[in-house]
């Protein structure tokens, strides 16, 4: 996203075509009553206003149960805390079950040299959607699934998040308040400013699950960044109360920092990549490419979230939480390529060092997964997190150990063409043990390659069978038909395979097999999010430029003053652009005379705005006034920032800019804007660079 101060004379031309192309973006939204994931937002809003009602009744009769010591009162209000408790619980659990969910439609279809791919389920509210987020309608008569039947056309879901949802905001009021006590303007003529803002945050409400929506959120983000600079400063800010909703309980948080903010919409930033990245069919190479591409970015805004944002106010935007939906983001997009390496592979299914790899990767899944199901299982995670989210990590880490064990053994059962590449690889397999330091020599001869095959489907079922247990035991993905079938297919895979390796003579157990080392040829990349595909005009630019008409400066207004031409001009050098600068005054000139002084700008010349102009467009402007002369309208800075307000400490949850972590950049003259600037850190009472004297010393003593 480019931000970028638009000067006000570049013709109606661009205007409208801005206001296309802003318009086009607020269409990348979707509404509350006719679309699917619009109505599950607004289900989920509801829920929101629920939770907060409960909460503000347990607030006040914790307060009354304290504050009173009548026994009868304290028994009643016990009682009644215990309703408001119980409903607490089954809102919670309500939102939970819905939990960041986005229902699906269906995936996205993606076209392949032989055609479109089939989706692999269609999708209706209510109709299988996991409420923690997991997109699985079922798989029964009115599913399709791939023609093949075999689990490498049906997929696991993945684990979307929500957005988080907000309370309407009202701009006008304190914004029009700023812009007439400090920048000295009429408010109520920027209506139209007002407007275009509220709209843009009403719409980013419920962004479509595309890169239309994803530009929606970036574009009132860039927003944002242009507020923070012009109107929010240590000394003044408008003084609004951001509301939103955690989205993982629905518990509520307020901050008065523009930063909460700015961080809640990064954070819905990361959620709407997850849900792209969620709903793509993962069954052809396109699909898995896109998901991993959106998982990757997701990763990314939740770790730029994390080291830019501390002491968050709610659990979801915790340095845990979002430490969690990072490696979360990571195991996701690492299960991605594995289905892509999935795909390329099922063309040559009889090629063992494809096989090889195949099992290393699926491995490097299981690890991922892992180090999720750990992190989910730390507190505080552990204490708002759905459950059924830990219990599908820990599905999949079964999971996908099993497949890396099937692929082992599929390897070694190959022909022996692959015997020359399996003894290269003895890397692969690593032993169970601790005893044996080094990993086991893989055999050469076919029997010995046979017990081994069958001791590692030995593995791949009991992983298999344990990971069904463990679906079984969790209510939410025991609904998930989907997950069932797919681990379902892959334990008789497995038990078909290892009934073809069984002898009548096989008197002995099988070895132990050893455990499958780790390993990918592709490891997930963490992407930022793209802010930067669209340029975005800041909507209050009427009011100058920001390196002067901000919050952060303080300035009089002077004028107008009327001056007439003098022997030796007007008596004043100039120099910059937007604002032109009164670089000097000529003592006993008639600038001198009329109050002008050093460092004042030009606002305005014979009643037109001048804030944008170039230096030779006010310069041409001065040389065109006859013997009636010229009208200037002046702001000199005043030498400091305002005093602070001595009014009473800001309560603990109120925290600054600066104590939230994400600092107001500094405004800079040089253009495209960066889209993060939290890191640097505002210097007050810092002289302004001014730059380079025009060298025309005629360009001021108009003839």
């Amino acid at each position: 996203m480019i931000l970028e101060e638009r000067p006000d004379d570049q013709g109606a031309g661009e205007d409208r075509a801005r206001q296309k192309d802003e318009g086009s973006i607020r269409k990348g939204y979707d509404s509350l009553v006719q679309n699917p994931p619009g109505q599950l937002q607004s289900h989920r809003a509801r829920l929101h206003q629920q939770i907060s009602k409960e909460l503000r009744m347990r607030t006040g009769a914790e307060n009354l149960y304290r504050a009173t010591s009548n026994s009868w009162v304290r028994e009643t209000v016990a009682l009644e805390l215990s309703y408001v408790n119980s409903n607490l619980q089954l809102l919670k659990e309500e939102l939970a079950e819905l939990s960041s969910s986005i229902d699906v439609d269906q995936p996205e279809g993606c076209e392949t040299p032989g055609g479109a791919c089939t989706p692999l389920w269609r999708g209706h509210p209510g109709d299988g959607s996991l409420g923690t987020g997991l997109q699985a309608p079922s798989m029964g008569s009115g599913s399709r699934a791939h023609s093949s039947g075999s689990s490498e056309s049906v997929t696991i879901p993945m684990i979307p998040l929500g957005l988080k949802e907000t309370t309407e905001l009202d701009w006008a009021t304190p914004l029009k308040e700023l812009i007439s006590e400090h920048f000295g303007e009429d408010g109520s003529s920027y209506e139209t400013e007002i407007q275009e803002l509220e709209d843009l945050r009403q719409a980013t409400r419920t962004p479509s699950r595309d890169e239309v929506g994803l530009d929606l959120l970036a574009a009132y983000y860039s927003q944002l960044c242009f507020l923070d600079a012009r109107f929010f400063s240590p000394s003044r800010s408008p003084g609004l109360l951001f509301h939103w909703y955690d989205s993982l309980t629905g518990v509520p948080a307020q901050q008065r920092a523009l930063a909460f903010e700015k961080g809640s919409v990064l954070f819905n930033i990361g959620a709407l990549h997850t849900q792209i990245g969620a709903r793509q069919d993962c069954a052809c190479t396109e699909g898995a490419t896109h998901a991993t591409e959106a998982f990757q970015r997701a990763a990314g805004a939740f770790r730029l979230l994390r080291e830019n944002f501390s002491h968050a106010p709610s659990p979801d935007m915790s340095a845990a939480s979002l430490s969690m939906l990072e490696q979360l983001m990571v195991a996701q997009a690492q299960e991605c390529i594995f289905k892509g390496l999935l795909l390329s592979a099922s063309a040559t299914p009889d090629n063992g060092p494809a096989q090889l790899q195949l099992a290393q990767e699926a491995a490097q899944v299981a690890a991922e997964y892992g180090l999720v199901h750990r992190a989910m299982a730390q507190p505080p995670v552990r204490d708002y997190l759905p459950t059924s989210w830990t219990n599908l990590a820990r599905v999949k880490a079964e999971h996908f150990c099993a497949l890396a064990h099937y692929h082992t053994a599929m390897a070694l059962c190959e022909s022996s063409s692959a015997k020359g590449e399996l003894s290269r690889q003895e890397h692969t397999s690593q032993p169970s043990t601790t005893c044996e330091p080094q990993g086991p020599t893989l055999p050469q001869h076919p029997e010995e390659r046979r017990k081994l095959a069958k001791a590692h489907l030995k593995r791949a079922i009991l992983g298999q069978e344990e990971a069904l247990r463990l679906h079984t035991l969790c209510r939410v993905l025991r609904q998930v038909d989907l997950l069932q079938v797919v681990v379902t297919q892959a334990l008789r895979r497995s038990l078909a395979k290892y009934s073809e390796l069984e002898r009548e003579d096989d008197f002995f157990e099988a070895v132990e097999a050893p455990d499958i080392q780790p390993k990918t040829q592709q490891a997930p990349e963490v992407k930022m999010p793209s802010l930067s595909q669209m340029k975005v005009t800041d909507f209050f630019h009427r009011l100058g430029p920001l390196s002067v008409f901000s919050t952060k400066n303080r300035w009089q207004l002077v004028g107008p003053v009327r001056m007439t031409r003098g022997e030796g001009g007007f008596g004043f050098t100039l120099r910059g652009d937007s604002p032109v600068l009164i670089a000097a005054v000529v003592p006993g000139g008639q600038a001198e005379s009329a109050g002008l002084k050093e460092g004042d700008y030009i606002t305005s010349v014979n009643g037109h705005p001048c804030k944008w102009w170039k230096h030779v467009e006010v310069v041409a402007q001065l040389r065109g006034t006859g013997d009636e002369g010229v009208s200037l309208e002046v702001v000199s800075l005043l030498p400091g920032p305002e005093p602070r307000s001595t009014g009473p400490r800001r309560s603990a949850l109120l925290w600054g800019q600066r104590e939230c972590g994400l600092e107001t950049p500094v405004p800079a003259r040089a253009r495209p804007w960066p889209i993060l600037g939290w890191s640097r850190k505002t210097k007050q009472n810092k002289p302004r660079s001014h730059p380079d004297p025009c060298t025309n010393r005629n360009c001021v003593t108009c003839p």
